[in-house]
């Protein structure tokens, strides 16, 4: 127990990626706050941290058995085209209709619901803000994260200032916390995504939809954040040489 209490959120999905669901479930931020320690998380939230730690012993139990992919194992071109064709499609698919869906109940309901307003405001937002993200990591950081990878298996030196990484992975961090921080307002506004009473099938339709695009959100940025980036920068310790290109 006091082993999963002192390792981070990110170590414990790290290890044990079904983790990700019990983190959800008690709303404790894996991904773009996943460096703190359970121990910290618990406190912060106010929750019974043996429960927590029950559940995630639970489901390393499941774990251990599971033919589910390791993304450890993954090499980073791997990865980072797993990240492309899982979660930049899902995002480029979802966010269209949920933008569309969205228009119509703030629309309808916008009058006893002004809430919906601001959260159509809140996606459109993001919408826009993945959009931009998700192009400049298939076109810029990506490639530069496979580049740099096919040098250091192919045993060259890297001639490469580090912040030929450094800087857009720093850029793409700050865009998963802001897109994380609205996403974290929307869910508020909706009282965790709960519909109202009076709900219409299409409200709520959104909301279990809205959801569904926070928990992507969530497992596509531990998996950028957590994973992908460190390795990526850990590769100029291969070799010595980082200088000046």
């Amino acid at each position: 127990m006091n082993d999963l209490m002192t390792k981070s959120l990110a170590q414990i999905v790290n290890n044990n990626h079904r983790a990700a669901m019990v983190f959800e479930k008690y709303h404790l931020d894996f991904c773009c706050k996943g460096k703190r320690s359970l121990q910290e998380a618990c406190t912060e939230k106010e929750l019974k941290i043996e429960e927590v730690i029950s559940e995630l012993q639970t489901t390393e139990q499941v774990n251990s058995s599971s033919s589910d992919v390791d993304y450890n194992r993954l090499s980073l071109a791997q990865l980072s085209e797993y990240i492309v064709l899982i979660h930049h499609s899902f995002v480029k698919k979802e966010s269209p209709a949920i933008l569309g869906y969205l228009q119509k109940v703030a629309s309808k309901h916008g009058d006893r619901h002004p809430e919906m307003i601001k959260v159509l405001q809140l996606f459109t937002a993001v919408k826009e803000e993945m959009e931009h993200h998700m192009q400049k990591e298939e076109l810029v950081l990506f490639p530069r994260i496979k580049e740099v990878e096919k040098i250091v298996n192919e045993g060259k030196e890297i001639i490469i200032n580090h912040t030929y990484l450094l800087s857009p992975i720093n850029m793409m961090e700050q865009e998963h916390d802001h897109a994380g921080s609205l996403l974290a307002e929307i869910r508020n506004l909706t009282d965790n995504f709960t519909p109202p009473v009076d709900a219409c099938t299409t409200y709520r339709l959104i909301y279990a939809a809205l959801e569904a695009f926070e928990l992507d959100l969530h497992r596509h940025v531990h998996l950028e954040n957590n994973i992908l980036f460190p390795k990526a920068l850990k590769l100029f310790n291969v070799t010595n040489s980082c200088s000046l290109n």
